[in-house]
């Protein structure tokens, strides 16, 4: 027994070794709010999160050493060699993963779940990868190896001795002791697992770390990876949360867009370009020096805005705002069960009325889940690396970056030329990859673009010049005068701003719209936008004459109040609206930020008399837009029948 409770201990201590390395390898993200956290609650929280995951990963472990067996089985060496195994093996596995995500979660702000295996598993190159991450992380390998290497020395193997049962004497007192042990671990572990005994206590999941931090991305720190990833293995991410009845949600929000009755429709060319990784960090025009002087150029003859948001942190986050206006809430919609529902977007609204419609990517056909995505929203065509290598205009294979997809520069040409030969009007949307780990550019452009500092910042610029190039090309297109184009990002990358270090901050992309026919209005204007936002405003746009599902707004014809962006991030809904921000769990109000006065978030003001109003009306939209979402999911009822 005493050995078995100091193996426990060692595991205890292994998990809060990988979680000092994730820390310190994170530390840009964890600086800022470090002397605001009471360390106290961080490692109570940690220990009990890590108390989950020692019971989830050594109950096989723990079942051969406690389990009332015959001692002649316990004696054997084999049977304790096997345990041995079990018990470095589990932590072993833990090692890997939580310093794996010490890297991957820089670009995900969050601990990885079980939907990442979903995410990518029509990707073939996720091998390479590792082996690259390896190499410029050879720290945490080492680290890795020796933690490991300790665990298998320092295992204490259990002294069992011959009891006098063995030589004939009464074993009454062993069978009880045994089963007694047994009774008590199996309890421990039951509670353990979920994160105490109270009976008001449901079993603990990622959302309860936000108890023990002050911010969304703090609680990172608190869980650990194998407990993220085996709580949401199997789970059913969405919950109808009835916080209104039927009367009232419609009240306060529908995302039913009616028909917009001016006019007939104006049927003019969509171009909707999504820029991997394209922070607003990176836009000089939003925040100098600049590292993209084309798309300065072009926004200053574009229509932007003041605040513009992301609705989630991953590529498949981006896809689903961007072109079917569908937030990322809880879990990114392509790997939740729901998206297996009647799903529109823009292509399939605008397939209505006569459009073609195409979607481009240059990774392998299938990667991402982006074209089986493309195909259930409307898109008529997809166009893919299989397509690119067929066009004998283009280099074909010898375009491909060697890791992820064809670079975007000869992309971007092909995709200008490929809408040169579709019928108009069309909408196309196009995903580029360039701006992406491992941040390499094409040889030639090595020195030319090369910066110094992080090098995703040569990769950003790499980026601009292939949008310029784009552009060119689509200007002598019989096409370029009728078309409207959208230019946003997926999501952001690597940070090195404050501003764009925080809760909100780290959702900070563009949203531009461009009418080289001079149609849209130019300039920035002051209210918030978002990527959910992008197809009813191009809807509106359009002046579409039937009615459609979308949970953003349309920016160029604005209800009253309709000044608002919202999130998820790790456990939290984070509402903007106006100067204002609400952080909620989806029970309770944990934050309340004035964003005018205090953009670096350092004053929560939930509690101050002057904000109650304000904070009461923001929740109650925010747990409108929850219920209507979660409805519409569970109920099937994204799309409108004709």
């Amino acid at each position: 027994m005493a050995a078995f409770v100091c193996n426990v201990l060692i595991a205890y201590v292994v998990y809060m070794f990988c979680r000092v390395a994730y820390v310190l390898e994170n530390w840009d993200i964890f600086s800022a709010g470090w002397e605001r956290l009471n360390l106290c609650d961080v490692l109570a929280g940690g220990l009990r999160f890590d108390t989950a995951a020692i019971a989830y990963t050594l109950m096989p472990y723990a079942a051969l050493m406690l389990l009332p067996l015959p001692l002649v089985w316990r004696l054997r060496p084999t049977y304790q060699l096997v345990c041995k195994w079990l018990f470095v093996v589990a932590n072993a596995l833990a090692v890997v993963l939580n310093l794996c995500d010490a890297v991957y979660s820089q670009y995900t702000g969050r601990r990885t779940t079980s939907s990442f295996f979903s995410e990518f598993q029509n990707d073939g190159n996720l091998m390479q990868i590792l082996g690259v991450e390896l190499l410029h992380h050879w720290y945490l390998v080492l680290l890795g190896v020796a933690i490991i290497a300790l665990v298998w020395v320092v295992y204490r193997r259990p002294h069992v001795a011959v009891p006098d049962a063995v030589h004939g004497k009464k074993i009454w007192r062993e069978i009880v002791f045994d089963v007694l042990v047994f009774g008590i671990a199996v309890t421990l572990t039951i509670g353990g697992m979920r994160g105490g005994f109270s009976k008001a206590i449901r079993p603990i999941a990622n959302s309860n770390a936000n108890q023990y931090v002050n911010s969304p991305q703090e609680a990172a720190i608190v869980l650990n990876t194998p407990f993220s990833i085996i709580r949401t293995i199997g789970k059913t991410a969405f919950a109808d949360p009835h916080y209104f009845d039927a009367e009232e949600l419609d009240a306060i929000y529908t995302p039913l867009h009616p028909p917009v009755a001016d006019g007939p429709m104006l049927k003019r060319n969509v171009v909707v370009i999504i820029v991997e990784s394209l922070a607003e960090e990176y836009i000089g025009y939003y925040n100098p020096p600049s590292h993209t002087p084309f798309l300065d150029s072009l926004i200053a003859r574009s229509l932007t805005f003041s605040h513009s948001y992301a609705n989630g942190r991953k590529s498949i986050d981006g896809m689903p705002s961007i072109l079917s206006s569908i937030p990322m809430f809880i879990e990114p919609f392509f790997v939740t069960n729901y998206s297996l529902n009647r799903v529109s977007g823009l292509a399939g609204e605008l397939s209505h009325e006569g459009y073609t419609t195409a979607f481009f990517h240059g990774a392998e056909n299938g990667s991402m889940g982006f074209q089986a995505f493309a195909r259930a929203t409307g898109f008529q065509r997809y166009y893919g690396r299989t397509e690119y290598d067929a066009d004998t205009r283009f280099g074909g294979e010898r375009d491909f970056d060697g890791t992820w997809a064809i670079w975007d520069e000869p992309f971007l040409q092909f995709y200008a030329t490929t809408m040169s030969d579709m019928q108009q009007p069309f909408m196309t949307a196009v995903f580029t990859a360039s701006s992406h780990h491992p941040f390499v550019v094409p040889e030639a452009y090595r020195d030319s673009l090369h910066l110094e500092g992080h090098p995703m910042h040569t990769c950003i610029r790499y980026v601009d010049m292939a949008l310029r190039r784009f552009f060119a090309t689509a200007q002598q297109q019989p096409w370029y005068d009728s078309t409207i184009f959208v230019i946003t990002a997926d999501h952001t990358n690597i940070s090195e701003h404050d501003l764009y270090l925080t809760d909100i901050g780290r959702y900070r992309v563009p949203v531009i719209f461009f009418d080289p026919s001079g149609t849209l209005p130019v300039g920035t204007l002051q209210g918030t936008a978002q990527q959910i936002d992008i197809m009813p405003t191009i809807l509106g746009a359009l002046r579409y004459n039937r009615p459609y599902i979308a949970y953003g707004k349309d920016l160029l014809h604005p209800s009253k109040g309709d000044d608002w962006a919202v999130n998820y991030n790790n456990g939290i809904y984070q509402y903007v609206e106006g100067d204002y921000l609400l952080q909620h769990d989806g029970t309770t109000i944990k934050a309340f930020y004035n964003l005018a006065t205090d953009p670096l978030m350092q004053h929560n003001l939930k509690a101050q008399p002057e904000v109650q109003q304000r904070l009461s009306e923001m929740e109650r939209r925010l747990k409108a837009i929850i219920q209507s979402y979660m409805q519409r999911m569970i109920a099937d009822d994204l799309v409108i029948g004709y």
